[in-house]
């Protein structure tokens, strides 16, 4: 069930990625570093305003929506969000004080609204495994912010046009999953709202906070370099995000809801064996995944990015793809602890300091060395929020490391990368051939290593998927 959930989130967020990639592709080409770097600091803007409006129900729906057991959550839920939206002109004026223009403010703040609203139905779905209406929905959303947005292109390249479309895809997106709110009967219910805030507090101020350690980097170089700055290095770190996060994100939506659900049914040594396998799973999928996109980093710049953004991408990205590493062992899976133990203010803990490590070395880095400063404060701030999660999970709920499953991926994935760096050396082509002949090598090299090694049970699976598809081969034959 695990492997089957994760396949079509992962299908989803690939497909996503791919158009997400397209995006960067064409708006780095068709927009100025200035105008792009006004639509990433507003979309940055925008994702932490969206985690506060979001972030208070994010527990209720995956504690209580998820068990599947009859509890009907929606309608608190909607009628939260809907006061959490009287905070929208105090997001006005906080996105004034941080250097956004009026225009762009009011567009982030719009902007933050359709994403909340979205993010809240896609837990909905997520946590009674409706993946498929989940699969749905990412992808109008991608397709729909990639058309609309070259539609802004020719009606005036700015910033704040690409803004507002964004905003619009996320409502059309919201139409796919409307059957998640199906039935609900929205009303005011003070109690229950005092006591979904009360519980949700510690998450939300986490999340936000953690929001904010994410973006704080942009808005430092916008203030302290330039906003054209701002957007070189942002499109370099959001192709790296956007590459990346995604298997990480794809694993997680699937294995922490039945995490959830085998804890309440099961008990706790069950779901330690459950998230042992998980742990094994993420690592053998993710690690490969951001040594080779390190490796290979000069080349996807080259590639995906526009002339005016290449350099400073080239530079940071290898930086930023180690961070990634940290970052989702984090947020993915330590994570984890803190929900099925219950102790929210260990977010707000964890969040809390690698906010503070990581404004405290962007202010230090990028003004000793520029631009590449803001990723080598990344890294260090998401090393410290890693080696955080992991002490305080102890406290919490004791979640599963097992460094034996878990070293013969980390080999793997080195070996890969080393035998990727060899072959670059030596390969002249162009870069896009460069990309698919070193990809190629990578997947078949980490592949190989899989199977000798045994990494995530993989001589198994791999022969219960033969044995399934010589079972409907047959079938089809016969009939």
């Amino acid at each position: 069930m695990l492997i089957g959930q994760a396949s079509i989130n992962l299908t989803a967020n690939v497909l996503a990625a791919l158009l997400g990639l397209l995006s960067v592709f064409i708006f780095t080409r068709l927009f100025s570093p200035h105008d792009y770097g006004v639509y990433l600091l507003g979309l940055a803007f925008a994702s932490v305003v969206s985690v506060f409006l979001a972030g208070w129900f994010r527990n209720l729906i995956m504690s209580k929506h998820a068990r599947d057991d009859g509890s009907d959550v929606r309608g608190l839920v909607v009628s939260g969000y809907l006061v959490g939206c009287l905070s929208a002109p105090l997001a006005y004026g906080v996105g004034r004080m941080v250097g956004l223009g009026a225009m762009e403010a009011l567009a982030a703040v719009g902007l933050a609204v359709a994403i909340g609203m979205f993010e809240l139905t896609q837990e909905l779905v997520r946590a009674r495994l409706m993946v498929v209406t989940a699969m749905k929905a990412t992808l109008v959303r991608a397709v729909a912010a990639l058309c609309l947005g070259v539609a802004a292109a020719f009606l005036g390249k700015t910033g704040i046009l690409l803004l507002v479309t964004s905003a619009v895809a996320y409502l059309l997106a919201l139409l796919v999953q409307r059957s998640a709110w199906r039935g609900t009967v929205l009303k005011f219910d003070g109690a229950g709202l005092v006591a979904a805030a009360k519980q949700g507090l510690p998450l939300t101020i986490s999340l936000t906070l953690l929001a904010i350690s994410s973006v704080a980097d942009r808005f430092i170089i916008a203030n302290l370099v330039s906003t054209a700055d701002a957007g070189k290095y942002m499109a370099g770190l959001d192709l790296v995000r956007q590459t990346l996060m995604m298997p990480a994100v794809s694993i997680a939506a699937a294995f922490v809801p039945l995490a959830i659900r085998i804890n309440a049914n099961q008990g706790t040594g069950a779901v330690r064996s459950h998230l042992g396998e998980c742990v094994e799973l993420l690592l053998c999928v993710t690690l490969p995944a951001c040594l080779g996109f390190a490796v290979i980093s000069t080349h996807i710049a080259n590639v995906v990015l526009g002339a005016d953004f290449r350099v400073i991408a080239a530079e940071t990205m290898p930086i930023v793809a180690g961070a990634v590493i940290f970052q989702i062992l984090t947020q993915q899976y330590l994570h984890t602890s803190f929900l099925l133990s219950g102790r929210s203010s260990f977010y707000l803990i964890n969040t809390a300091s690698i906010i503070v490590v990581n404004v405290v070395l962007s202010y230090v880095l990028i003004s000793a060395y520029g631009t590449i400063g803001a990723a080598w404060a990344r890294l260090g701030a998401d090393l410290f929020g890693f080696a955080c999660a992991l002490l305080l999970s102890r406290r919490a709920f004791p979640i599963p490391f097992p460094l034996r499953r878990i070293a013969p991926a980390v080999v793997a994935a080195l070996v890969m990368a080393l035998l990727v760096a060899a072959v670059d050396q030596r390969l002249k082509v162009s870069e896009l051939t460069a990309c698919f002949v070193l990809s190629g090598v990578g997947i078949a090299s980490y592949a190989v290593l899989c199977w000798v090694f045994d990494i995530a049970h993989a001589r198994g699976r791999l022969k219960r998927v033969l044995a399934m598809f010589r079972t409907k081969f047959a079938s089809i034959t016969i009939g």
